[in-house]
């Protein structure tokens, strides 16, 4: 397993200073002296390609819409065929936030 290879002391830290972040703008912030804009990019697409796959897109879609490469999103389909799930448990918690977001507009809407 390839979370095995990863565990260390220094990436148990990465990840302990991410879960304490609180809001989107201390992400901008901790990110922003972290990585460069392209990795930044780079990790934002891939959820963004996840997202797609699991919805049902085509290559061809998901490659006009977010500019990766077809290389990109096999990676990214392997990974949610065959991976961890860390893609399906971020997706999942993801649309569970914004499903309310999106009943409260529907409920807005009729009045």
């Amino acid at each position: 397993m390839q979370l095995n290879k990863l565990r260390k002391k220094e990436v148990d830290q990465l990840f302990e200073a991410v879960l304490t972040l609180e809001t989107i703008e201390e992400c901008y912030q901790f990110f922003d002296d972290l990585c460069t804009v392209g990795e930044i990019k780079s990790l934002a697409q891939r959820l963004e390609v996840a997202r797609m796959l699991r919805k049902g897109y085509t290559y061809n879609q998901i490659e006009a819409d977010t500019g990766a490469s077809t290389a990109t999103i096999s990676r990214v389909k392997r990974c949610l065929h065959y991976g961890t799930d860390g893609y399906a448990l971020a997706l999942d918690r993801l649309e569970k936030r914004t499903e309310p977001e999106a009943d409260n507009k529907k409920a807005t809407s009729r009045k």
